[in-house]
């Protein structure tokens, strides 16, 4: 049996997929899985680890506004179809599986001509343009939140949540604090810079370490090739290009709160874990639109960008901080935010959908 993921760019797309793949895994002892993904993106490496293969194509970028690079990436979009096509020819998978992500197109359009069963997720508010143009092609579709159902109602979509790596789970705080190297006496606070690295969260991350004086632990993840350098005498501050699936657990395990962008698949493993949370999202994307629905809830505190003052950055963390009320309520609200089942759920859609039988 074969099942070929598609997505990548940013790892958004590929974190709750890799949790898809391991459910199946599970549920399909033996079950040979691809990943198609781009040339010289951040997915390979956690692809690669999570124990599938990984083959690259070339692939456009798919805008909304007019750019001369459409036209040149019509054609790159064209090569990443016959790519694909030879690609999917040779492996004959039973099921193709997208969360979105603009190389994932080329894959979902090939597998349509070859009649293999698609399936696609969306995981994000605000529907995106690879998914609409993945939509007619699907023989199943699953939406990560309630809200989505009626943006692609004509497809006959499933709610299912979003799918969390189980291995992220069973950390504790102690294991984290001995491997980081951290004093257990002070708050830890977790900055995720995003698989691409944000360098706005990047340089408050920075600016904390030095302006806090020593208040915080700060462990610092900037993406890979975005690392900036380390303040000096910085005792509590750990900054990492990445971590891989076993340390973001740790990382997890240790904090106290989170500080992230908006991507949907890093605040659905913070909802698994019930982390309290402060989203600064990209301004202007489609990021403004998953916050907004965390803020409703009362499941994240959203800081616009333009509001943070780098000097202030570190004392408005201790202001949250210092409210164990206030950390509570954060962390109840996320818990509220996603289905612990959406592995189980997608793993199982996309085996029917295929005409699978998992053992």
């Amino acid at each position: 049996m074969r099942i070929v993921f598609a997505g990548g760019g940013t790892l958004g797309s590929v974190t709750p997929l890799l949790a898809v793949a391991g459910e199946i895994r599970r549920r399909c002892p033996g079950a040979e899985m691809l990943w198609v993904g781009t040339v010289g993106g951040p997915e390979s490496d956690p692809v690669r680890r999570a124990g599938l293969s990984f083959t690259a194509i070339r692939s456009g970028k798919l805008r909304r506004y007019p750019s001369i690079d459409n036209f040149f990436d019509v054609f790159r979009i064209i090569g990443g179809f016959f790519q694909s096509l030879r690609i999917l020819w040779g492996k004959r998978p039973e099921a193709v599986v997208s969360a979105g992500g603009f190389v994932a197109v080329p894959v979902v359009w090939a597998a349509a001509l070859l009649r293999i069963p698609v399936h696609v997720h969306q995981m994000d508010i605000r529907p995106g343009l690879a998914n609409r143009l993945s939509a007619p092609f699907t023989r199943s579709f699953s939406v990560a939140y309630r809200e989505s159902v009626r943006d692609f109602s004509g497809f006959r979509p499933v709610w299912t949540g979003n799918p969390v790596r189980s291995e992220l789970f069973g950390r504790t705080r102690v294991q984290a604090l001995d491997f980081f190297r951290l004093d257990g006496s002070l708050p830890t606070v977790l900055v995720l810079g995003g698989g691409t690295g944000a360098m706005t969260l990047n340089r408050l991350a920075i600016r904390a370490a030095v302006m806090s004086d020593g208040r915080i632990n700060l462990v610092h993840v900037t993406g890979m090739g975005k690392g900036l350098p380390v303040p000096e005498g910085s005792d509590a501050y750990r900054q990492y290009p990445s971590l891989d699936v076993d340390r973001m657990a740790l990382a997890y395990a240790v904090s106290d709160l989170v500080v992230t962008r908006a991507g949907m698949g890093t605040l659905t493993e913070l909802a698994a874990l019930g982390k309290p949370t402060v989203i600064i999202p990209m301004p202007h994307s489609h990021q403004e639109d998953n916050a907004e629905l965390f803020r409703k809830s009362g499941a994240a505190e959203v800081w616009p960008e333009e509001s943070v003052d780098p000097d202030g950055f570190a004392d408005r963390l201790l202001t949250v901080l210092a409210d164990p009320v206030r950390l509570a309520g954060l962390g109840e609200g996320m818990k509220r935010m996603n289905r612990n089942d959406a592995a189980q759920r997608l793993a199982e859609i996309i085996l029917k959908s295929a005409g699978l039988h998992p053992v």
